[in-house]
């Protein structure tokens, strides 16, 4: 792990370990789901690989996006920590309510716009659907599969539109997303099959590689990103599996991957 500043960047994301990742645009440095403990068991599950890059090393941070916050592998205890220095965290209202400020909580298909420091007007914050393991997955009393989980869509003048998937495993809650923001450029997709023997007969809990890619066919995004594929033991599939989905799929050219704390650019 570095503690050296992670330079900034004008339209760029990069991908720092499991789920969590930063992206730069609109002048703004956004850090999703947060996760910086080190490695070792969290309950009933074992981190084996903590972050590339320190939560120190990220500098004046301006938004936090948390998909879900009950599970560590996505919101540890110093991503908890850190979230709660940010201005901003926006995630689902139930997840907000647990968190208290500065967390706001967005349900499906409502936005939250923040002032760019480019000068370039504002960034707009889409919450969408995930659905955190198979569809047919039993609800629980809020009526969610596993637990609520959000996904997110930035966009805003003369910035690619940028689908953040948190740990959905549907492909129909991906062609929903399409159908209503039909003009997304670049998707950061949580994959690696996450598993729990004793959730939903251990079905995956988080794209598998096959679905990633059906996924960046059915978003017919220009540059996909793919997260939540390494540092935890229930995470089944890797970025090797990740690479033969898209091949076999014939989207190999959309699949960006890089080390750990490498900036990928959001620009096709």
């Amino acid at each position: 792990m570095t503690s050296t500043r992670l330079s900034r960047q004008e339209c760029a994301v990069t991908v720092l370990g499991g789920p969590t990742a930063v992206i730069d645009m609109g002048g703004l440095r956004i850090v999703s789901d947060p996760t910086f403990d080190e490695p070792g068991p969290q309950g009933y599950l074992t981190k084996t690989a903590g972050p590339a890059v320190s939560a120190s090393a990220l500098g004046p941070v301006d938004l936090v996006l948390v998909s879900h916050d009950l599970h560590p592998d996505n919101f540890d205890k110093r991503g908890r920590a850190f979230a709660e220095t940010a201005p901003l965290v926006l995630t689902g209202p139930l997840s907000a309510a647990r968190l208290g400020q500065p967390a706001i909580g967005l349900s499906p298909w409502t936005s939250h716009s923040l002032l760019r420091r480019d000068g370039g007007g504002e960034l707009t914050v889409l919450a969408v659907p995930a659905v955190h393991g198979p569809e047919d997955g039993e609800r629980d009393a809020d009526g969610y599969v596993n637990c609520e989980v959000t996904g997110f869509v930035l966009s805003g003048p003369g910035l690619p539109t940028v689908y953040v998937s948190g740990d959905n495993a549907s492909i129909r809650t991906v062609t929903e997303v399409s159908r209503r923001v039909p003009d997304i450029s670049a998707a950061l997709l949580h994959a690696g099959a996450a598993r729990v023997p004793a959730k939903f007969e251990g079905r995956p809990l988080s794209m598998d590689s096959r679905r990633a890619a059906a996924a960046a066919a059915v978003l017919d995004a220009d540059i996909v990103v793919p997260a939540h594929y390494d540092g935890w033991t229930h995470f089944s599939e890797g970025l090797a599996d990740l690479e033969l989905a898209f091949h076999e799929a014939g989207l190999s050219s959309l699949l960006r991957t890089a080390t750990h704390g490498s900036w990928v650019t959001l620009r096709p």
